[in-house]
């Protein structure tokens, strides 16, 4: 008899509950909950108050700096001293960048190539963003570029940068780097990458054939000490083709080498 009187109380309960719940859905309303808020302190301080939350959850500007390579790299025609960086400031849409690129001789050659880059950047989907701006060239002489680029995360983890570049005498190159971080283990961390570079004409002034001009193929090992402070050592497999090898050659150079290296990865 007990246990009959608790059935019938249970379900008693739970069918008033069952009322009350229906009964609270149909007098929900049905605009959002910030209405309500509106309707007591105003549209525009409501909205003033919402800007505040966004900026403060994930609206922020920011800065990074990082050298992806800071690097010596050791063969048997010379050792050179080489570097690639950028930096960047902005929002997650919006951004200033800086990009920088050259090699100098340890051999007491000098600054052998030296690029800057100043770049807006703009997020064009939740992996890409497009840039433009311009490119000077310091080494091997002094040359302005427009550039446009797209960078991103392509499927399966391959970090892309491919560059188009129209320089101020009308000469149309380009660039395609490619990357994939693999993880040995949190700290160990072995990076494949490739970069090409490609030009629609001949520029005779700078070793650089039509076509495909070059490919530098490399693997670097580093280890993560800090996260943002990661020594390195590596191999390269730098390459000419076509009409630049044959301009290269022709002054006594090599279309072929390998290179060590050892450099450093950081970031800040």
């Amino acid at each position: 008899m007990i246990v009959l009187k608790s059935a019938l109380t249970t379900l008693a309960f739970a069918g008033a509950a069952s009322h009350t719940m229906t009964a609270w859905a149909q007098q929900a309303p049905t605009s959002p909950p910030w209405d309500q808020a509106e309707a007591i302190y105003g549209e525009e301080a409501m909205a003033e108050a919402r800007e505040g939350v966004q900026a403060g959850g994930g609206d922020q500007k920011t800065f990074y700096v990082l050298f992806n390579q800071l690097e010596a790299q050791i063969s048997d025609e010379e050792d050179s001293l080489y570097w690639n960086g950028q930096a960047w400031y902005g929002g997650d849409i919006n951004k200033l960048g800086l990009k920088t690129e050259g090699k100098s001789s340890l051999n007491g050659g000098g600054v052998e190539d030296a690029e800057i880059q100043a770049l807006y950047s703009r997020a064009i989907s939740p992996y890409w963003n497009i840039q433009g701006g311009v490119r000077y060239d310091f080494e091997p002489t002094g040359l302005t570029h427009g550039v446009v680029s797209l960078t991103g995360l392509a499927p399966y983890w391959f970090e892309v940068d491919a560059s188009a570049f129209l320089s101020e005498k009308g000469d149309l190159t380009a660039r395609v780097e490619a990357e994939y971080e693999l993880l040995l283990t949190q700290r160990l961390i072995l990076q494949p990458r490739i970069e090409a570079n490609l030009s629609a004409q001949e520029i005779r002034e700078r070793e650089t054939g039509s076509g495909l001009n070059s490919i530098d193929a490399g693997l670097r090992l580093r280890y993560e000490v800090k996260r943002e402070f990661a020594p390195y050592v590596g191999v390269e497999w730098q390459s000419a083709f076509g009409e630049t090898r044959d301009i290269i050659e022709a002054a006594g150079g090599d279309g072929d080498q390998l290179v060590f290296l050892v450099g450093l990865r950081t970031w800040y």
